[in-house]
């Protein structure tokens, strides 16, 4: 009996910079451990591998019930109260703490992190029903972007484990 690849494949939804990062970071872990990673990025999860957009994701605080504020390198680590994320500048601030953080950590932007996932073997597919609705071609897309329709997608992941972001 052949042994078989094991399989992992996400979908990206949402394009916010805190939704980003699972599927990154998930990804580049299966790499590691010797398993096919395949990332569909559908909806506003496109603008992770939109050129224009994929550096300049930001973190919404608003309706986040779980941000809080010592994770953002801030002495006090207390909820951040939902009224004041409401503030005009609080997208901006959250979003600037969180860069912060994650590069005291070392942790890659998210232009270097999709490339070291194609570097080391991950398939990132474009979900074609979203970028025709949004008007997004393959120029619009980092390199190694392919578009597929769901349908090709839900085919190229038989025996996966589908992860949804």
């Amino acid at each position: 009996m052949a042994e078989t690849t094991r399989k992992i494949a996400f979908v990206c939804s949402k394009g916010s910079l805190d939704m980003a990062y699972p599927a990154l970071i998930m990804g580049w872990a299966a790499l590691g451990n010797g398993v096919e990673v395949m990332i569909f990025f559908t909806f506003w999860g496109l603008d992770i591998i939109t050129k224009k957009r994929m550096d300049a994701l930001q973190l919404a605080p608003v309706g986040n019930t779980s941000l809080r504020t010592g994770m953002m390198g801030l002495p006090v680590d207390v909820g951040m109260p939902q009224i004041a994320s409401i503030l005009p500048g609080m997208t901006a601030v959250a979003t600037a703490l969180m860069r912060k953080k994650m590069a005291e950590m070392d942790v890659p932007p998210v232009s270097e992190f999709l490339q070291m996932l194609q570097d080391g073997g991950a398939k990132l597919y474009a979900c074609k029903m979203t970028a025709d609705m949004m008007g997004l071609s393959q120029e619009d897309f980092i390199d190694g972007v392919e578009i597929v329709t769901a349908s090709d997608f839900i085919d190229m992941t038989e025996g996966a484990q589908i992860v949804f972001i």
